[in-house]
């Protein structure tokens, strides 16, 4: 009977990590991506900068109206002759009707409309950038939040090896009293072990569902799903050196793009400014009809008096004194651009900081990272050998302990630096421009 319960456990288990989904990175990719909540809005943003930079944002087309119109008019007159004869006229009416069609072109306003276009342009390829960013930033966000599931999912799984080494002891300690050969202070100092790391194993449960449910809201996707494994498999770039990061930094470094878009806003900026001093030319076009009646039976009157036929004209408009208003914007314009430049000479030296700061970084983490799994081999060599003694009574239950804590705290330890290498890694490929080729 207890090898069938065994049996049922067994293939139990094996049914519930079957249900578990394998979320790999690539398909945490593709997920963000299309869902990333931050990512849709930057697309939105994206679509409203093409909008402006359409032909019919520009000014270079011509504006359209039309009009039309209906009057009329009821009034009382009287007429007084030379004479003194007196004519009145009660209720005289007269309707008036009239439509028109108007076209307005601007033919030159000192380059205003010229620069502003090619400003909306460059706002585009701004918000290009921006969006770019906001993919970069979701994604580093990504790989940092999938590979904290994956260390809490190793720190579950060692917990749960400790969990079960401390079950074992406990129970061997149980054994062994019944024949004398451990004490009572033995079997509570074994239960407290167990306490403790059954603890230890449920903090680290909940961490990973945490986790997890972190990661969920990067992807964009129900946070409440946490039936999934990620992979835990870590594989490190071969070929990166600092100079080739710098170099593609200083190339490629999204903040950096903007900053230099900015600038080249600026430029337009200031010769959006200069227009003001040049004169502006329109042309105007107009067809119209105008019909009127009048009912009115004294005076010299028409019937009626219907005209139509077109209207053109061209008209100059030169402020050539604006108060200094002009020349105040253009004096600010050029000093934001100098404030600009200044900006990117800052922000570049700090991102050599950054560049210098992360490589240090990851070079330290893999170190560590190999020195850590030396430890770990040699704490599991310690640990077998002081298990082996500690079944002979030849070691305490404490040094058991102290070796089984030595062996654990190398586990987390190691778990913890490589995916602390990998993400300074990354860190690395975003300051260079390359997240998105990784």
């Amino acid at each position: 009977m207890r090898n069938f319960v065994y049996i049922v456990v067994f293939y139990l288990s094996l049914i519930g990590l079957q249900a578990q989904e394998l979320l790999t990175k690539d398909e945490a990719l593709r997920i963000s991506l299309e869902q990333n909540f931050d990512i849709k809005v930057s697309e939105k943003n994206t679509e409203i900068a093409k909008n402006n930079t359409s032909i019919y944002n520009s000014g270079y087309l011509p504006t359209a109206n039309v009009n039309t119109g209906l009057g009329y008019s009821s009034n009382n007159s009287e007429l007084k002759a030379q004479d003194g004869a007196t004519i009145g006229v009660r209720d005289a009416a007269s309707t008036n009707y009239n439509a028109s069609v108007g076209l307005n072109y601007l033919l030159f306003d000192g380059m205003n409309r010229k620069y502003n276009f090619k400003k909306l342009k460059e706002t585009l390829n701004l918000t290009e950038l921006q969006a770019r960013q906001v993919i970069e930033n979701t994604l580093l966000n990504l790989y940092f939040s999938y590979f904290e599931v994956a260390r809490l999912t190793e720190n579950k799984q060692n917990q749960k090896k400790t969990l079960e080494i401390s079950k074992r002891r406990l129970l061997r300690t149980g054994y062994s009293a019944e024949y004398g050969q451990s004490t009572k202070l033995d079997i509570l100092n074994a239960e407290v072990d167990v306490n403790n790391d059954s603890i230890n194993y449920l903090e680290s449960k909940r961490q990973l569902l945490n986790s997890k449910r972190n990661l969920n809201a990067v992807l964009g996707r129900d946070v409440s799903v946490t039936s999934f494994n990620v992979e835990t498999d870590v594989v490190y770039a071969i070929n990166l050196n600092p100079d080739d990061v710098l170099t593609n930094a200083l190339a490629n470094n999204v903040l950096l793009l903007q900053v230099n878009k900015g600038i080249e806003l600026s430029n337009y900026d200031i010769l959006i400014r200069k227009s003001g001093w040049m004169p502006n030319v329109n042309l105007t076009g107009s067809y119209g009809w105008n019909k009127s009646i009048n009912d009115q039976p004294v005076g010299f009157s028409f019937a009626s008096n219907e005209r139509y036929g077109l209207n053109t004209g061209v008209t100059l408009g030169w402020n050539i004194f604006d108060g200094g208003r002009t020349k105040t914007s253009v004096q600010n314009a050029k000093i934001t651009l100098e404030s600009r430049v200044i900006e990117k000479q800052q922000f570049t030296e700090e991102l050599k900081r950054d560049v210098y700061n992360a490589w240090e970084l990851y070079k330290n983490a893999l170190f560590k990272l190999e020195v850590q799994r030396s430890n770990v081999e040699t704490n599991k060599r310690n640990f077998e050998r002081t298990n082996e003694q500690y079944k002979l009574g030849q070691v305490t239950s404490i040094d058991f302990r102290l070796a089984q804590i030595n062996l654990l705290n190398a586990e987390q330890d190691v778990s913890t630096s490589k995916y602390e290498a990998k993400n300074a890694e990354f860190q690395l490929m975003y300051l260079s421009g390359d997240l998105l080729n990784n």
